[in-house]
């Protein structure tokens, strides 16, 4: 980050097909233990995609109460959930701080598709008058922005970046950049997402962007495999505290890792499609490493985007070549997807928390499923198990559709 207020992080939260709390997702990633199970929200029956990262034992109510989890769509739930955690684990005490200098920046890729099913399904019943009067603040992305700020009255910037699979990185970097210049003293940032519902997981099964592994979940993410298929979608959150630094050591808080680089860029190509030897991803990179200050060979572990897709897999390794050159087959590179699958809007922050949970623990996370890579796939994926070393500075990569591309640059302090 280009200033003299460097940005650490200081508090986690998660909820996902792994686990709904930092230690037990951890847990599951590091043994490579999948998330993935044939989906149980509907039906599925009709659908060419029957698997999905599903949400297991969360209540709502523990975390906001019976009253408003029955207003809000679930991932409003899993937002705020995962945004209480990462608030708690920093040890923030908003009654001690200025609360004009905190803000909220949460974002997802679809938002609420299932309240807006559920509404139109009532007014197709009853008519217009069966349409909940909280429909509209229930379904927009950046009520969970909205609720966290009226929660902890957090007078700070409260808006939500929607940028489809690179919601949470846009957020989570765009909120440091808000710390960088000024306007903030503390972010909570991140991602949020529940979209296993039937329009969403028609639409991703009409585009053929999904996994049809219906019979094997467990082994239908398969990044780099030669026999990947497409992605598994998956619900849930992810959200990092962010803090300037000197504000952070000002109140003993514990500091997981400097956020030292984020880095954006466009295809500019096609609206889903990669553009051949992933040019928008190493220039995405690039960008991040140019923030930073730090040069190519100083980094030592890539979260990879990595959904499981024919095109986007191979798109992404060319770009970690063209960016590290002959530095990427020194890498060690997972996609911690081939366990939760893809979180969409919610999929940069949950794996932003695996990178600072990586670099704090010295493990590199396995890419379970990854059998036989594909012919261009030769980078060092960790395949199947996961690997001790130590990490002083890693990358997280998110992209998504309409060509756009986010990257994270954490290092030790």
């Amino acid at each position: 980050m280009r200033s003299d207020r460097r940005i650490v992080v200081t508090g986690m939260g998660i909820i996902s097909p792994v686990g709904n709390d930092i230690d037990s997702a951890w847990d599951n990633i590091v043994h490579g233990r999948s998330g993935i199970s044939t989906l149980d929200e509907f039906a599925p029956e009709l659908f060419a995609s029957r698997i999905a990262g599903q949400i297991s034992d969360f209540d709502a109510a523990a975390w906001i109460g019976p009253k408003d989890a029955r207003k809000y769509d679930p991932f409003t739930h899993y937002g705020l959930a995962a945004a209480i955690q990462a608030i708690e684990h920093a040890g923030l005490d908003f009654e001690r701080m200025d609360r004009t200098r905190a803000g909220t920046l949460i974002g997802a890729g679809v938002g609420g598709i299932k309240t807006i099913e559920q509404n139109y399904d009532a007014y197709l019943k009853g008519g217009p008058r069966r349409i909940s009067p909280l429909f509209v603040p229930a379904t927009i992305i950046n009520i969970v922005s909205g609720l966290l700020s009226i929660r902890y009255g957090l007078q700070g910037p409260s808006f939500s970046i929607v940028s489809a699979c690179t919601s949470a990185n846009h957020n989570i970097g765009e909120s440091a950049r808000m710390i960088a210049y000024g306007d903030a003293d503390v972010m909570i940032a991140g991602g949020c997402e529940f979209a296993t519902t039937p329009t969403a997981m028609g639409g991703f099964a009409s585009a053929k962007a999904l996994s049809t592994n219906n019979d094997n979940p467990t082994t239908a993410s398969r990044p780099w495999d030669q026999d990947r298929d497409g992605f598994v979608l998956s619900n849930g959150a992810g959200i990092l505290v962010l803090e300037e630094l000197e504000h952070a050591r000002a109140r003993g808080a514990n500091i997981l890792a400097e956020l030292a680089g984020f880095g954006m860029s466009s295809d500019a190509h096609h609206i889903t499609q990669p553009p051949e030897g992933g040019d928008g991803a190493a220039r995405s990179m690039h960008n991040a490493l140019l923030d930073a200050g730090i040069s190519a060979d100083q980094v030592d572990y890539v979260n990879a985007h990595g959904t499981s897709t024919p095109l986007g897999d191979q798109a992404e390794s060319d770009g970690i070549k063209r960016c590290f050159g002959e530095h990427a087959y020194r890498l060690a590179i997972s996609s911690t997807k081939s366990m939760t699958g893809h979180l969409l809007g919610a999929a940069g922050g949950v794996e932003a928390i695996f990178t600072l949970l990586a670099m704090r623990d010295g493990v590199v996370p396995p890419t379970i499923n990854l059998d036989q890579p594909s012919p261009g796939c030769d980078l060092d994926y960790t395949p199947h198990q996961a690997r001790e070393m130590p990490i002083s500075t890693a990358m997280s990569n998110s992209f998504g559709f309409g060509g756009t591309n986010g990257t994270l640059l954490f290092k030790k302090l």
